[in-house]
């Protein structure tokens, strides 16, 4: 408790309030709940409790955590690290883009909880490095994710690895398709909580039970659980969902052609944290590079960097050396970085489930937070997309300097000034003692017809 209160955790979420009592009493749980509502909790805590009891062998966990992407896993691990060791337990995660070796040793030391994607957990067990016959209970986060990553196949792999009476936790965005399966497959009689989403986001609730309150702390008022509503419209062009008591609002933009970059680059010089979506890594990294040209300070984040690179990104973005994040899909999933109070769809989502994806990045934890997607033509496909994610709003027609724009987005014109790249690595220093490098010890240089050669002439 004194680590959850160190964290200002203090009263529960939905998804925190139905599901901690049902884990803690050993019941298979299927939660339909988007990232930023405080699953990670929800079934981190009480998976720590029932195993503060006892120790974990070497290479025998005891709890395992399934995440589809690097930047989860080693969120949820560093979400649960302190309430972990709180207890005596030892968390760890184990991800790709990391030496597997020392990863390996790790578990050798003895593990209580591992987190860990589904690729580089199938190769440590390949190499003997663990064995899941101690597992007690397993979580599958963001099962639908690993569904379009296409990691189903390697995750029923692993389940079927696991002891007999073994709890299943599963949480989900979606409950269709892949993830159905896995459900049906796996789950004994699980017990179901679905939480409200207005844009992929839940705001606090007390629990009004009694049961134990692991959350940020809140406002005494607080959304109830229950489906998506259908959205109305609070005043023209703007969409907020009508179950929502927050304060997410989602626009349509309708811009010329010529005018696209211009009205990017304002939004982007605004103040506050801001997520710009585009399709292509390209993409992201050519608008990212023209954004600090105009004197925006912006990074880039797509599957095509390193791990190194990733860190750095995302330290950027998460520290304020880089206010604006410039994301392909990858960042739809995984990244929680709080303060986000606007997402750009630059280039609008492949479809309404993606559109939900990308938006939950902002309004996290009850936080206001507005959405905005760009269109070029008429809007009425993308209209029709927004419709189907749940959002009914009719498009705008803006353009550079409109002040319609900047009331929407806090759009204002750049500096003008170039900035470096915030991710860009720290140059390696020269020590000015070194050797040959001093004033004194540097060999002179004469330009051509210097000393030496006149005086051959």
């Amino acid at each position: 408790m004194q680590a959850l209160r160190r964290a200002d955790l203090r009263t529960a979420f939905p998804i925190q309030a139905a599901a901690i009592p049902d884990v803690l009493a050993g019941r298979d749980v299927l939660g339909r709940a988007a990232t930023g509502s405080g699953k990670t909790l929800a079934f981190g805590l009480p998976i720590l409790v029932r195993l503060r009891r006892g120790a974990s062998a070497p290479r025998r966990p005891r709890a395992l955590v399934l995440a589809p992407t690097r930047e989860l896993a080693l969120q949820i691990e560093r979400a649960l690290d302190e309430p972990a060791l709180s207890l005596g337990l030892r968390p760890a995660a184990a991800v790709g883009g990391m030496p597997l070796g020392r990863q390996a040793d790790r578990l050798a030391r003895g593990v209580d909880l591992l987190v860990a994607t589904p690729g580089r957990l199938t190769d440590l067990l390949g190499q003997g490095a663990v064995a899941l016959d101690a597992i007690r209970v397993v979580t599958v986060d963001e099962a639908d994710h690993m569904a379009q990553l296409g990691f189903i196949d390697q995750v029923r792999a692993i389940l079927d690895r696991l002891p007999p009476g073994c709890q299943h936790l599963l949480f989900s965005a979606t409950l269709d398709g892949a993830v159905d399966t896995l459900v049906r497959d796996y789950l004994n009689d699980p017990v179901r909580h679905e939480i409200s989403t207005g844009s992929e986001m839940d705001t606090a609730v007390p629990d009004a039970e009694g049961r134990p309150a692991f959350g940020p702390s809140a406002p005494t008022e607080r959304a109830t659980s229950g489906n998506l509503g259908t959205p109305t419209v609070s005043e023209p062009g703007v969409a907020t969902p009508a179950n929502h008591t927050g304060t997410v609002t989602h626009h349509l933009l309708q811009v010329r052609t010529a005018d696209k970059r211009a009205v990017v680059t304002a939004i982007a010089a605004r103040a506050g944290r801001t997520l710009l979506f585009v399709r292509t890594q390209y993409g992201a990294d050519k608008l990212a590079r023209r954004l600090r040209e105009s004197g925006v300070a912006a990074v880039a984040l797509h599957g095509g960097l390193t791990q190194n690179q990733r860190i750095r990104t995302l330290s950027a973005f998460s520290t304020g050396a880089a206010p604006v994040l410039v994301a392909t899909d990858v960042a739809a999933r995984g990244i929680h970085v709080d303060d986000i109070t606007l997402v750009v769809h630059v280039d609008p989502a492949a479809d309404a489930k993606d559109y939900l994806h990308r938006s939950g990045r902002t309004g996290r934890a009850g936080a206001p937070g507005t959405v905005v997607t760009l269109t070029t033509d008429d809007g009425a496909e993308v209209a029709q997309l927004l419709r189907d994610a749940g959002i009914d709003c009719r498009p705008l027609r803006v353009r550079p300097g409109d002040p319609l724009l900047t009331e929407v987005t806090g759009a204002r014109p750049p500096s003008g000034r170039p900035v470096a790249d915030p991710a860009a690595p720290a140059p390696v220093a020269t020590p000015a003692d070194t050797p040959g490098t001093s004033r004194r010890n540097a060999r002179r240089r004469y330009p051509r017809g210097g000393p030496s050669e006149r005086a051959a002439n």
